[in-house]
């Protein structure tokens, strides 16, 4: 065989490689998305268990992926994995932040750290559900300790303010979790508000009785 055959053939084996490493990872990543988001329904539902074993297939699929672009760094890179370890830290601090009322660390959490605070940023739209459903129940003030982390997510976001080619789309989650801040303040006051009013006639009406 020539050098050149020889050559040929060894590149094609490399990308063969990394062709596979891709197709894998790829389909991987998109399991642990569906995991991530199922977890995270799972949490509003109070389905707890359900939603720790979801979390614990992701986190294990999110090493198998770590493993089989080891050697593939170029596609480990190129954004669908950033996106996996996004939809993972998003239901990591979803479960801790309504459960435990506890923000994890980076390192508790085991992803990067820009998509660490994506996963964050992206936590604020669950949090305003979840303050929806408390409005919607009559609990309303439980709300007020959530707007307070959403609060403080945000203000946290905004201290990251470097080029995109840094933080990479982190702008743009946090310009989303000011506007879920901005709604979901109006909501919860609007309803705390109600709910006083209502508290004044109920009181209003037991002394007339009286």
């Amino acid at each position: 065989m020539s050098t050149f055959e020889d050559l040929t053939m060894r590149m094609l084996a490399s990308f063969d490689a990394k062709d596979r490493a891709r197709e894998e990872s790829f389909r991987r990543s998109r399991e642990v998305v569906r995991l991530c988001s199922s977890a995270i329904r799972s949490v509003h539902r109070g389905e707890l268990t359900v939603a720790e074993r979801q979390m614990g297939e992701a986190a294990s699929g999110l090493e198998d992926i770590r493993e089989i672009l080891k050697d593939h760094q170029d596609v480990r890179y190129a954004g669908f994995v950033d996106g996996a370890e996004q939809e993972y830290a998003e239901a990591r601090h979803v479960y801790s932040i309504i459960t435990r009322h506890e923000t994890l660390t980076p390192e508790e959490i085991g992803v990067e750290l820009v998509n660490y605070l994506a996963g964050l940023g992206d936590a604020t739209g669950e949090l305003r559900r979840h303050i929806l459903d408390l409005i919607r129940t009559g609990h309303a003030e439980e709300g007020e300790r959530f707007l307070e982390v959403m609060e403080e997510i945000y203000n946290l976001l905004m201290l990251f303010d470097y080029p995109e080619a840094v933080t990479r789309g982190l702008r743009r989650k946090s310009d989303l979790a000011r506007s879920m801040l901005e709604r979901t303040r109006g909501d919860l006051t609007n309803a705390l508000g109600l709910g006083k009013v209502e508290a004044s006639l109920r009181h209003l009406d037991s002394k007339l009785k009286d």
